[in-house]
């Protein structure tokens, strides 16, 4: 019998090549995992598909996500980053990254690294899980609702449960591929 992948990366190449080669792979560097917290938080409100057409130029326009340099945004950046048509322009948002890098460092300096801290939150393994369909699939747990409490203690913003189950999704601190995904 042939395995069938997620149906939520079928509507578009974009999706499916992002399932296949990053979605739910253990993602272990400070750096990337900046990335996709900081994607995942402009991406409230929003659909992922819409992040990722956009992913390259968010990534040009943030330093390619390197945590010192974006923590040292000063208000001139904010106001170019405001006005880059290649990402999404939410103030807010922009602001609360540049905030969240700073906390970043600060979390780096009291744990050893972000990773450390994020993944003792999972015994340093990916949590499995047993979802059949994608309707099965949560779209926050307990375990979303204590850690997004616990980084707004330590200053972060612009983040929810709903935010941090997708980030734990993507960075494969649950393993939320369906049952019968390949890619599982």
């Amino acid at each position: 019998m042939k395995k069938k992948k997620c149906d939520w990366c079928l509507e578009s190449q974009l999706y499916e090549d992002y399932h296949d080669n990053e979605w739910g792979k253990p993602l272990h560097d400070d750096q990337k995992l900046f990335e996709f917290l900081v994607l995942e938080s402009f991406q409230a409100g929003l659909s992922w598909l819409t992040i990722l057409k956009k992913r390259e130029n968010f990534r040009q326009a943030f330093n390619d996500f390197e945590i010192d340099e974006v923590a040292d945004y000063t208000d001139d950046k904010i106001e170019e980053l405001s006005k880059n048509a290649g990402i999404v322009r939410n103030k807010l948002k922009i602001k609360a990254a540049i905030n969240n890098a700073k906390c970043v460092k600060k979390v780096q300096k009291e744990h050893g690294s972000f990773n450390d801290f994020l993944w003792s939150y999972v015994d340093y393994k990916p949590l499995q899980t047993n979802f059949m369909t994608i309707n099965d699939v949560p779209s926050q747990t307990e375990l979303s609702q204590k850690i997004c409490k616990d980084l707004k203690k330590k200053g972060f913003k612009f983040l929810g449960p709903t935010i941090i189950y997708a980030f734990m999704q993507a960075t494969s601190m649950t393993n939320d591929h369906l049952l019968e995904c390949p890619s599982r």
